[in-house]
C-alpha cells in the first residue's frame, strides 16, 4: 500500500518492485485492531532480505497473533535513498506504507557484521534517534537478533534489546510484556528492566563496562538485577516448532526464489572456524513426515516449483534418502525439483545422486576448506582427499561437468604450501573428470575454486586467533592464482579489505559504537557491496576516533583475557573451546557428535543428538 509520494518516484529508480509491497501472501491488518506494531527490518536490499528464512518464519509467527501486525522493511538501494532524502520521504513498511515512526518495535536481523552501518542508516532514514539513550519513551523499541547478536557489543549503544539464540518463543514473550507495560503506563526503563529477566534477553543499558590500561576488557558488571549470564534460547522439539504454511511471494526475482523447509538445526561436525556450527548446537532434526508436509503445503500455497531442504549440512540428516523417496511421491508428478544445499563431500552417496538426477545439472558445490590434509585436520574438517576425488568421480559419471570448491585462506597455522595445495587439489579434480569412463561425451569440465579470508569469530575455538594482515592475505591470494596452471580452473576470491572490517566488528567491543556513530554521520552504508565499500575511508574514520582496528582484527588474544561476549552462554563451554584450540595446534581431529560426545556442554539442553546419544548409553 504505497503512498502517493512514493508512487511518483518509482519510475526513477532501479527495480521499483522492491518498494511497492502488495505481494501474494503478504499480511494486511486494520491497524486500529492491533495492540503492537512490529517493523521487521532487514538491513540489506529486498532481494537479499526476501530470501532469508528467519524473516519468513517470524513474520508469519507474529502475524498469527491477532494483536500484532508485523510488516517488512528493507534498506532502499542508493538511488531510492537519495530520492527519499531529497523529497523527505521517511523509511516506510511495505504492507501499510506507513513510516516506521508509527511502530512500537523496530526489529533488525543481524546476519553479517558489514550490515551494521545499514542498521543505523535505516534508523536515520526513519528519523528515529540512533542511540538508545535518546529514545526515552515506551515506543520505537529497537531490538535485534541473529547470529551477529552473539557479540552485540559494537552495537550496544544503539539497540535496546538483543535476542540471544533462537527467536520463536522469546520474541513473543517480550512483545507480550511490552503490551502489558504499555497498557499499565510503564516507562521504557521499567519495561527494559522487566525484559532483562526473560531468558535469552540482553539489555545493554543494564551493564557497565571497564577497560584495562592496555585496552583489554577489565570488567563487565550487571546492574538493576540484570543477570550476570544471558543464556541463549533454543527450540527443543523441531516438529513442534512453528513453521509457516505461506511465504510472501516476491514481486521481483530474489536471490533464493523458492520454497524452503528447514530439515534440522545445528551441526554435528565441529569445524573449528565455523561459528554457526557452535551457536546452533545441539543438532535437532525434524521428522520426515513434518518436512514432507511443510514442503507440499508451501509449494501448493506459493506456486513455487522448487523446494530447498535447508540446514548447515543437508547430507547429515539421518534419513535423507528416505526423505527424498517420500517427497518423490508428489514432486515428480507436480514437476517440483528438490535442491540440497550444503552437501558434504563424505555424505554424497550413490543413493543421493540417484535421487537428485531429476534436478537440472547446473553443478555441485563442496567445501573442502583447506588444500592439504594437515590443515584440514587443524580446522577439524574431517574430509579426506580421496573422499573428495571419489565424490567428484560419482558426480562426473552421473552427468555433472561443473564443480565448485570453497576454501578459506589465512586459517591458523596455514603455510604457503597449504595455499598451493588448493590449486593442486583442484587440478586433481580436473584430472578425475578426464579419467571417468562415463563422463558426458564431448563436454569439458569446469572447476571453480573460491576462497574467503578467515575471520576469527566468537564462540569458536579460533576466537583467540588474530586474522592475517591484509598484505599477507592478498599475497596468499596472488600466490594461489600463480599456482593454477590450467584454464579448466576458475579462481574467485573475496576482497581482503571487507574481511578485515568484518574481523574488527566480529571481535569488537562497546568502544566501536563511537566509530559506527561517526560512520553513520558520514553516510556509510552497504559496506558488504563493492559499489559502496571504501577501506580507505574506514581507516580514516578509525584514525579520527583514535581507535586502532588491528587491535580487534589482527591481535592474538590470551586465553585468560576477558572477551566482550563472555557474559553470553550459547551452551558450548569455554573450556571445550580451549581444548579444541589446543588440538588444532597439534593437528588432531575431534569425531563428530554422532560418533562420540565430546562434552562441549550442549547436552545440558536435554535435547538433540548429543543428549539422545548420552541417554542411549545410560
Amino acid at each position: 500500500m504505497i503512498n502517493k509520494e512514493v508512487e511518483k518516484i518509482l519510475l526513477k529508480v532501479q527495480k521499483p518492485g522492491r518498494y511497492v509491497g502488495g505481494e501474494l501472501n503478504s499480511v494486511i491488518k486494520n491497524k486500529e485492531d492491533v495492540d503492537v506494531r512490529f517493523a521487521f527490518c532487514f538491513p540489506d536490499t529486498y532481494e537479499i532480505g526476501m530470501s532469508h528464512l528467519g524473516m519468513k518464519i517470524l513474520y508469519s509467527l507474529f502475524n498469527e497473533k491477532p494483536y500484532i501486525w508485523c510488516e517488512r522493511v528493507f534498506a532502499p538501494w542508493t538511488d531510492m535513498e537519495d530520492i527519499m532524502r531529497e523529497r523527505n520521504i521517511p523509511l516506510y513498511a511495505l504492507e501499510s506504507g506507513d513510516a516506521i515512526t508509527n511502530f512500537d518495535f523496530i526489529g533488525f536481523t543481524l546476519q553479517y557484521e558489514l550490515s551494521y552501518t545499514n542498521v543505523l542508516n535505516m534508523l536515520k532514514l526513519a528519523d528515529i534517534p540512533i542511540k538508545s539513550k535518546d529514545r526515552t519513551e515506551l515506543s520505537h523499541i529497537v531490538v535485534a537478533g541473529g547470529p551477529c547478536a552473539c557479540n552485540p557489543e559494537p552495537l550496544a549503544e544503539f539497540i535496546d534489546i538483543f535476542f540471544i539464540g533462537e527467536g520463536e518463543e522469546v520474541d513473543l514473550e517480550v512483545i507480550e510484556l511490552y503490551r502489558q507495560c504499555k497498557a499499565e503506563g510503564k516507562t521504557k526503563a521499567e519495561f527494559l528492566k522487566k525484559a532483562a529477566q526473560i531468558k535469552g534477553v540482553y539489555v545493554p543499558a543494564l551493564y557497565d563496562v571497564e577497560y584495562n590500561d592496555d585496552g583489554t576488557l577489565k570488567s563487565f558488571t550487571p546492574k538493576n538485577s540484570a543477570p550476570s549470564k544471558v543464556e541463549k534460547r533454543i527450540m527443543s522439539d523441531m516438529d513442534k516448532s512453528y513453521y509457516p504454511e505461506n511465504f510472501v511471494v516476491p514481486n521481483i526475482e530474489v536471490v533464493h526464489d523458492r520454497a524452503v523447509s528447514e530439515i534440522f538445526r545445528g551441526c554435528i561436525r565441529g569445524c573449528r572456524f565455523c561459528q554457526a556450527g557452535f551457536l546452533y548446537r545441539p543438532v535437532r532434526e525434524k521428522s520426515i513426515d513434518k518436512i514432507n508436509c511443510e514442503c507440499k503445503t508451501l509449494c501448493d500455497n506459493t506456486g513455487y516449483d522448487e523446494v530447498s531442504l535447508s540446514s548447515l549440512s543437508s547430507s547429515d540428516y539421518t534419513e535423507i534418502v528416505p526423505l527424498l523417496e517420500k517427497m518423490s511421491e508428489w514432486t515428480v508428478s507436480d514437476k517440483v525439483s528438490v535442491s540440497l544445499p550444503s552437501l558434504r563431500v563424505d555424505g554424497f552417496s550413490d543413493d543421493i545422486l540417484n535421487k537428485l538426477k531429476s534436478i537440472r545439472k547446473s553443478g555441485l558445490t563442496f567445501a573442502p576448506e583447506a588444500g592439504t590434509q594437515r590443515l584440514r585436520d587443524v580446522i577439524n574438517k574431517n574430509v579426506q582427499e580421496d573422499e573428495l576425488i571419489e565424490t567428484c568421480s560419482k558426480a562426473f559419471n552421473g552427468g555433472y561437468t561443473k564443480v565448485k570448491l570453497y576454501f578459506m585462506i589465512g586459517q591458523p597455522t596455514e603455510t604457503y604450501e597449504d595455499v598451493e595445495g588448493i590449486a593442486h587439489l583442484a587440478q586433481k579434480v580436473v584430472d578425475t573428470y578426464y579419467a571417468c569412463e562415463n563422463k558426458p561425451k564431448g563436454k569439458s569440465v569446469t572447476v571453480t575454486i573460491s576462497t574467503a579470508s578467515f575471520v576469527p569469530k566468537p564462540f569458536t575455538p579460533f576466537q583467540w586467533f588474530g586474522q592475517n594482515t591484509m598484505d599477507v592475505l592478498m599475497d596468499k591470494q596472488l600466490h594461489l592464482k600463480d599456482t593454477i596452471t590450467t584454464k579448466k580452473i576458475n579462481y574467485n576470491y573475496h576482497d581482503a579489505g571487507t574481511s578485515y572490517l568484518e574481523a574488527v566488528f566480529a571481535r569488537g567491543d562497546r568502544r566501536l559504537s563511537k566509530v559506527l556513530e561517526k560512520a553513520s554521520e558520514k553516510g556509510f552504508h552497504f559496506d558488504g557491496w563493492d559499489d559502496c565499500f571504501s577501506l580507505d575511508e574506514w581507516l580514516k574514520l578509525f584514525d579520527e576516533c583514535g581507535i586502532d582496528p588491528s587491535f580487534y582484527a589482527n591481535r592474538d588474544r590470551e586465553l585468560d583475557e576477558l572477551l566482550p561476549w563472555d557474559f553470553l552462554d550459547y551452551g558450548v563451554s569455554k573450556e571445550f573451546l580451549i581444548k579444541e584450540r589446543a588440538k588444532a595446534y597439534e593437528n588432531q581431529v575431534t569425531p563428530h557428535c554422532r560418533l562420540k560426545c565430546s562434552n562441549c556442554g550442549a547436552a545440558k539442553y536435554k535435547t538433540g543428538v548429543c543428549y539422545e546419544k548420552r541417554q542411549s548409553m545410560v
